[in-house]
């Protein structure tokens, strides 16, 4: 009887909570509020669904909703099926979500109506026999799959067999250098042990009323959900617009934890925060890039009650490191140490430890290491590598993650961000792949050449500039970008395009991508 009670899949998480704090607010949405009890009905009530539909252990279910009450249900329900849930940014064009339903072999979506219109060509290439639409209509049938409306009736999943800790629960697709989203496969433990970690360290108790601003496709996102489960915290979703609406949304709930990423932030911290509003938040925490140091004095200045924890992670292990907020005065632009239950390393190429203000690549080990990457055994075997225990040639082999950042550890271990080692485009928080863009810009017929490179910016991170060399005699900087837009979600869209007779080359034909950034820059 004791094994029931363990938290051993993610919706264990918040199958607990509502059998410890079932009357207590468990999730917020546009005015509507669900208790524990309720958001564990609903979430039985989408595995139920799935279930019925054919689920089986271990299959994918995509979500493909902006963040919503359904859309949780959907994600803990999958779990509660025994499925893999695999949560698509709502912003995401219907070309980049053919290519994640297509990769992931999802056999059930969870969309909307209004979405699944713009899903055609998408789902031609796809293997979803099964999609539940969310809303009061159901649409006309097209294609080779079934369209069932979906169904808030409360029951349980049916049993789902001998699911485990180990067993994937998720899958997450983030940039890769090279070109399209790889899926970040994430086991139970994974998202267990992470809850567990950052609510320890945030120190998050069931008194917390947590904003949910960041996308559930991203780690951060998902985390905010799995931490407040993890301690009967209440959660508010909300589907940024501006930033007032967060300071509305902060007032209304008596918001106590707030997580973004350094672009929002930047606007968070440029708008009137009423005081009674900003002494009520008892923390706030930034991740997915380095906190300009004037944003940072901002944000302390109007949040003067709140412990501000500056954070790194990696979606290959959901979480690595955050700064104690006791620290933030001495070292505003380290990342501090590795968050409790993992180990932060600094390695050289050959795997040894490099020494104190010596670069190295940053490597974390530990329960919150990935499972690898979906069906990609050559890319999984590159970042995900045996680590060496020295000594204890015994133990089975286990697997760290390299992170391809580069990073330097000071006298006392704490650790600073250098760059990446790829050509990576962090902005506004995402991860973007220069690749996949510059796919889509030659899908316009409109360039002959293309390099899209990162370029700093105080308020993105870093702002995406196209060079390229026309197609034709003449090409309009508006008209390129404007081909763009339904092909790329906007976080994607090049911020300046430089038109160019020809691009630079390397001795080996390539594109020479240094030197091409250091005159954009010049």
């Amino acid at each position: 009887m004791q094994a029931l009670q363990m938290r051993t899949s993610v919706h264990h998480l918040l199958r607990k909570c509502a059998q410890s704090h079932p009357v207590a607010p468990a999730l917020t949405f546009r005015g509507v509020t669900q208790t524990y009890t309720e958001a564990w009905q609903a979430a039985e009530s989408a595995g139920r669904q799935l279930r019925a539909l054919g689920l089986q252990q271990g299959d994918r279910v995509a979500i493909y909703l902006e963040k919503r009450l359904e859309t949780v249900s959907a994600i803990f329900g999958t779990s509660a099926a025994g499925g893999v849930f695999v949560p698509i940014n709502h912003v995401l064009k219907p070309a980049q979500v053919g290519h994640i339903l297509t990769d992931s072999g999802a056999r059930i979506l969870v969309t909307s109506a209004e979405r699944l219109g713009q899903l055609t060509a998408a789902l031609a290439g796809s293997a979803v026999e099964q999609i539940i639409v969310v809303g009061e209509t159901l649409p006309e049938a097209g294609g080779d799959y079934g369209i069932h409306l979906w169904n808030a009736t409360p029951g349980t999943a049916d049993s789902i067999g001998s699911t485990i800790d180990i067993d994937p629960a998720a899958i997450l697709y983030t940039s890769g250098s090279t070109g399209k989203p790889k899926g970040v496969v994430l086991s139970h433990r994974n998202l267990i042990v992470g809850a567990e970690s950052v609510s320890t360290y945030l120190h998050n108790t069931s008194d917390d009323v947590i904003l949910s601003v960041l996308p559930l496709s991203f780690d951060a996102g998902l985390s905010q959900l799995t931490t407040a489960f993890a301690v009967g915290a209440h959660c508010v979703l909300v589907n940024y617009l501006l930033p007032r609406d967060v300071v509305k949304l902060c007032t209304a709930h008596g918001v106590t934890g707030l997580t973004c990423v350094p672009p929002l932030w930047l606007q968070l911290a440029s708008v009137d925060w009423p005081e009674e509003t900003a002494a009520r938040l008892r923390y706030w925490a930034n991740t997915g890039g380095r906190m300009p140091k004037t944003t940072l004095d901002r944000l302390r200045a109007t949040f003067t009650q709140a412990a501000p924890y500056l954070m790194y992670g990696l979606t290959e292990a959901f979480r690595s490191t955050y700064l104690d907020p006791a620290e933030v005065d001495r070292r505003p632009g380290s990342i501090g140490k590795a968050i409790p239950n993992a180990e932060v390393l600094v390695l050289r190429p050959d795997g040894t430890r490099c020494e104190p203000g010596e670069p190295g690549e940053l490597v974390h080990r530990g329960a919150l290491v990935a499972l690898g990457y979906w069906n990609d055994p050559v890319r999984t075997a590159e970042r995900f590598r045996p680590f060496a225990h020295v000594g204890q040639d015994w133990r089975a082999p286990e697997l760290a993650v390299w992170s391809g950042d580069t990073v330097v550890a000071d006298d006392e271990g704490f650790l600073s961000f250098v760059g990446r080692a790829d050509d990576m485009i962090k902005t506004s928080g995402y991860r973007v792949s220069p690749t996949e863009i510059e796919e889509a810009v030659y899908g316009t017929g409109l360039v002959r050449d293309v390099v899209a490179i990162g370029v700093a910016d105080d308020a993105l991170g870093q702002r995406i500039v196209l060079v390229v060399s026309p197609a034709t005699a003449a090409l309009d900087e508006r008209e390129l970008v404007a081909a763009l837009r339904p092909t790329l979600p906007a976080y994607m869209l090049p911020s300046q395009v430089e038109i160019r007779d020809d691009l630079p080359r390397s001795p080996n034909g390539k594109f020479d991508r240094p030197r091409i950034a250091a005159e954009v820059t010049a």
